[in-house]
């Protein structure tokens, strides 16, 4: 929809108030009915009608009487709302022409009381060429119900906040100036998109200048997911500016690795194809930071490390949110460590034990431990807690064995089972030390019986089942 700011100034103070009025109430509706309009606006005489009337002549309102009678905003009066409320403001005082479209977003000048010409940029968010928002970005998180309006609203904060983070740590960006609704004022880049341009002085230097804003902007916990071409401004010095942030994400992302290759492989495959650059040497230095590359010289991921003010924490940007911050600070003061000992009732409940609390002292435990009765011999012998084979050929087994190795095994068995009878309080401590051992071994599974235990369809179980129901029964 084309923006014409000269039906702005015959709207009247009834006008806005009118499309204000069917702003708070899209709140709640997605078509915001003509009696509610009415008693938010409370204009007198009953002139609300009226002025819905002249809203709908200039498609700042549309109408939609499917289900009831109702009214929502257009894009336009949406526009209107916002630049009103910038002039009250006293950020510009006239509108000029569009100087940029894209799928989600219009740019045009603005002029200040002194002259000086800004940029707008007003976030269309629904257009046919760019619809899967939802799925794209992050700015619904855990709401399911929406509208273009409000998701428009939202990229336009995150680009402000960080532009204007982006600006304080020194980064090529234009100047935030001011934020309403759906548009953000910024600064007037002078320079041209990188892909009008055809030819360059340095294409070497700019593109090592272009790789070395990827990489510090991951160093400082950021990834632009959009970096590329389009998005990169450059004046006729040569000198680089970013633009286009609400599709930022946190390198603790999920797919913070692919965004940032992506990135990088977008900045490579220009310059090959317009300035015929070869990338068979990997650089030493890329704008001042040592990165490990690879053979064709892209920066890696996995070599770049976030520095202490990292901005993804300080943005809450997407992939970083207040809750991994709080479970990131338990984890480094040490609160998810737990003592070895744990709990009796945590051991035989089959508890998940992390590998930190399978040390060393537990290791020792496994070898000092013996196994007090035959069916624990069985489990120690099964590493995967399934029962292989039944108590006789165990014991035939051992019967079979000889040589001093077996005898001296046999004598300490005695002398266990003569301790054992001896003090049965310590054979039931050392079986429970026993048991949380085997459980930490096995990362805290339950025994589970072998797929092949069944019982027949007569009734009768056969000779193996019994067997199992025996051991499980000791």
């Amino acid at each position: 929809m084309k923006l014409n700011v000269d039906v702005l100034r015959y709207l009247s103070k009834d006008d806005f108030r009118v499309l204000t009025a069917v702003e708070l109430g899209m709140r709640n509706h997605e078509i915001v009915p003509a009696e509610l309009i009415d008693r938010i606006a409370s204009l007198k005489h009953g002139g609300t009608y009226k002025v819905l009337k002249n809203l709908l002549k200039h498609k700042l309102l549309h109408h939609d009487s499917s289900k009831y009678d109702g009214f929502r905003l257009t894009y336009l009066g949406y526009d209107f709302l916002a630049i009103k409320t910038m002039v009250n403001r006293g950020v510009f005082m006239a509108v000029g022409r569009q100087i940029g479209v894209g799928k989600e977003s219009d740019i045009f000048e603005v002029a200040k009381e002194d002259g000086t010409i800004l940029a707008i940029k007003l976030h269309r968010l629904g257009r046919v060429s760019f619809r899967a928002v939802k799925s794209k970005r992050d700015y619904l998180r855990h709401r399911t119900s929406y509208s273009w309006l409000y998701l428009s609203r939202l990229a336009a904060i995150k680009e402000f906040a960080f532009m204007k983070a982006l600006e304080e740590h020194g980064f090529p960006v234009p100047s935030a100036v001011d934020c309403n609704r759906h548009c953000v004022v910024m600064s007037l880049v002078q320079g041209y998109p990188l892909v009008q341009v055809k030819q360059l002085q340095n294409p070497e230097m700019v593109f090592e200048r272009i790789v070395g804003l990827v990489v510090r902007l991951a160093e400082h916990g950021l990834i632009h997911c959009d970096f590329n071409e389009f998005n990169i401004m450059i004046d006729d010095d040569e000198k680089i500016t970013m633009i286009d942030f609400p599709q930022m994400v946190s390198v603790d992302h999920r797919n913070a690795q692919m965004y940032f290759d992506r990135d990088v492989e977008c900045v490579f495959k220009f310059f090959s194809k317009r300035f015929n650059l070869s990338f068979q040497e990997s650089p030493d230095d890329i704008d001042g930071s040592e990165v490990d590359t690879d053979e064709s010289g892209r920066p890696r991921f996995s070599s770049i490390e976030k520095g202490p003010g990292s901005l993804d924490k300080e943005l809450a940007a997407s992939g970083f949110t207040k809750k991994d911050q709080e479970d990131m600070e338990k984890y480094t003061e040490g609160g998810t460590e737990t003592d070895a000992g744990c709990s009796d009732e945590e051991s035989e409940g089959g508890g998940h034990s992390s590998d930190s609390e399978f040390n060393e002292s537990s290791l020792g435990d496994v070898d000092s431990l013996q196994l007090q009765d035959q069916d624990e011999q069985t489990l120690n012998c099964d590493g995967e807690g399934r029962v292989e084979e039944n108590q006789q050929n165990c014991e035939v087994g051992q019967s079979q064995t000889s040589g001093p190795e077996t005898q001296d095994a046999s004598e300490e068995e005695e002398d266990n089972q003569t301790m054992d009878n001896n003090d049965p309080e310590l054979t039931k401590r050392l079986r429970k030390q026993n048991r949380r051992v085997i459980a930490s071994v096995r990362g805290g599974r339950k025994t589970v019986a072998s797929r092949n235990s069944y019982k027949d369809k007569g009734g009768k179980s056969s000779h193996n089942s019994k067997m199992q129901k025996q051991l499980s029964g000791w």
